[in-house]
């Protein structure tokens, strides 16, 4: 229709005075909505219906019987995150319901094989666009709103940036893989069983400190500037409020120099790394610590009010988890957006090489988080698409439908094991369990006979077996998980995929319905940090669950014999994907250029 969110919110909020003055006792929902159709649509349309529905949490809330008898509006908060793809943000009430949410996407930057990288000013600009979106869109005063809660996408090395706080290099993230040299050096010189004890974690071209020491051997120039790295997210709450700290999760998932036992940075660890004890801020809070203020200059750029408390909610994947209702342990998430990331909450700081930890967003002195994570998930769809799916992005054109949803329909009618193919997901190299930089993605099983659709299917089965790879990772590891999984992020709207991951892991999985993942987690933590909100409890409240979907017992027979062949064939062909990364590399133009 081409209205703002603003005027839509305006008329809502109009209707509803109306209705009070007319001696409407409660303004009731029905009586709002109908003033709203009739204001959008005076003559009789089949948008209305449609049009309406989507603004039917604005109408909730101005409609709320409890706050009017008690003539007072709620407590807002904002959550805010910072993803490899994109910023979302979202505006709650204090009682869990999103008043409205805002995204602006971005790209990566790949400058070569198995290289990436992002510049913070990016994600500067998303944040402010978002969040002054989502006021807008709610019609909030500002002055209402009480908190602000922002987490990031792991940022790998973090921003390297001056004592002015300004980048002087990119951020070298999660999926960039080319210190590989430097992980090699690591393993020749540092004791692992030591950097397990002190991290929790193991050594790898994931790791950021491996990268930090890339920025070392490699650019001279860009180390003699740095101050610090810091997070993505912590950069943007210095941007918001003038302050510098690192949260727990963040400087966890960094490996390498952080002690987990001790919740501090490891002086230890970085003597043996070469790298300046004084390149790691010396704040360190929790997510549910206040961490700063908004400055009068943020209050400009986002419409925030100044001197709101600004939290750092961490890394987004146990964000996400919390933002799911995982609260003990045993309760375990998959969030699955363009990659993987799978895990749980425990009190066991080293639990397996295997997998990845950090201290947790909520209670990180004694609560540990630890996930596995496959490099890629929806990005392979997305390349899928991108690639092989020009006729479903046409027809998604002229019809409005969305492409992945055509794509899984033409799926929906290939059986289980995709008419005998076999993919290997790697095509970013992978991270745990297998922590191979070098190894490639394979499609195995080909023959003329296949389809399309087939080869879409195999793709997504490829993730499901990452899966499992990853959750049999805690096996005999005492740590009981529940028998449900729950899945959160753009693959579990696949009208397919959450019923492929129940089938090839054989438990039944749980689906949030309007998931809006990591930033309805930071709002909580920003509203248990200014005790908006009495604790992380009430978001069971908030969350409402699709159907359980149970496994087919006959698919996850024939998944589990494919997935004994997925095992078998990486180890199979492990050395052909090396050799064929190295041409890669080659073919590029060598490792590294300053």
């Amino acid at each position: 229709m081409g209205l703002s969110e603003k005027y839509i919110s305006n008329i809502i909020k109009q209707q509803w005075l109306w209705s009070l003055s007319a001696g409407v006792a409660l303004a009731s929902s029905d009586s709002v909505l109908r003033g709203l159709r009739l204001t959008l649509f005076p003559q009789e349309s089949p948008d209305a219906t449609a049009v309406c529905h989507r603004y039917k949490n604005l109408i909730t809330y101005w409609t709320a019987p409890s706050l009017i008898r008690e003539g007072k509006r709620m407590n807002y908060l904002i959550g805010v995150d910072i993803g490899t793809q994109g910023t979302k943000a979202v505006l709650i009430d204090e009682k869990g319901t999103v008043l409205a949410h805002s995204y602006k996407g971005y790209e990566v930057e790949t400058p070569r094989h198995s290289w990436a990288e992002q510049w913070p000013d990016v994600w500067e600009e998303a944040t402010w666009q978002t969040i002054s979106q989502v006021i807008a869109k709610a019609g909030v005063a500002p002055e209402n709103i009480k908190a602000v809660g922002v987490s990031s996408l792991y940022g790998g090395s973090g921003i390297p940036v001056d004592k002015k706080m300004e980048s002087v290099g990119p951020c070298i993230i999660w999926m960039d893989r080319r210190a590989e040299p430097e992980t090699e050096w690591v393993r020749e010189n540092i004791d692992s069983d030591e950097l397990f004890a002190v991290t929790g974690n193991s050594v790898n071209s994931y790791f950021g400190f491996t990268k930090i020491l890339w920025y070392k051997n490699n650019r001279p120039d860009i180390w003699d500037r740095i101050h610090h790295f810091v997070p993505p997210c912590s950069y943007i709450v210095h941007k918001l409020t003038d302050t510098v700290a690192v949260d727990y999760s963040s400087a966890g998932n960094i490996g390498g120099v952080f002690d987990i036992r001790r919740k501090e940075w490891s002086a230890e660890m970085m003597e043996q790394l070469g790298i300046p004890a004084s390149f790691m801020p010396e704040r360190l809070v929790a997510s549910t610590e206040v961490a700063g203020h908004v400055t009068d200059e943020a209050a400009k750029r986002t419409g925030l009010a100044a001197g709101i408390p600004v939290v750092i909610g961490g890394v987004d994947a146990p964000v996400a988890t919390l933002g799911a209702g995982a609260l003990e342990e045993g309760n375990h998430v998959a969030m699955l957006g363009t990659s993987m990331c799978w895990g749980f909450v425990t009190d066991r700081a080293n639990l397996s090489p295997g997998l990845v930890s950090m201290p947790h967003v909520l209670n990180p002195e004694e609560k540990i988080y630890t996930f596995g994570g496959a490099s890629t998930a929806g990005a392979i769809a997305s390349w899928f698409k991108d690639t092989l799916g020009q006729s479903e992005t046409l027809a998604a054109e002229l019809t409005g439908i969305n492409p992945y949803t055509l794509l899984d329909t033409e799926a929906m009618n290939v059986p289980a094991g995709s008419n005998g193919l076999l993919v290997l997901p790697y095509f970013m190299g992978e991270r745990s369990p297998i922590w191979d930089s070098h190894a490639r993605g394979a499609i195995i099983g080909l023959t003329l006979l296949h389809k399309k659709a087939d080869i879409y299917k195999a793709l997504m089965e490829s993730v499901a077996y990452a899966l499992r790879h990853n959750m049999e990772e805690v096996h005999g590891a005492e740590i009981r998980l529940d028998k449900e999984l729950t899945i959160v992020g753009g693959v579990s709207k696949s009208l397919v995929w959450p019923q492929i991951i129940a089938d090839v892991t054989g438990r039944p999985v749980k689906v949030v319905k309007d998931d809006v993942e990591a930033p309805l987690a930071d709002a909580l933590l920003a509203g248990i940090a200014t005790k908006t909100i009495s604790g992380p409890e009430v978001v069971k409240e908030w969350l409402e669950y699709g159907p359980l979907i149970e496994p087919d017992a006959a698919n996850h027979a024939v998944y589990t014999e494919y997935y004994r062949q997925y095992l078998n064939l990486y180890q199979n062909i492990k050395g052909s994907l090396h050799e064929i990364a190295e041409l890669q590399k080659m073919e590029a133009g060598g490792e590294v250029s300053r």
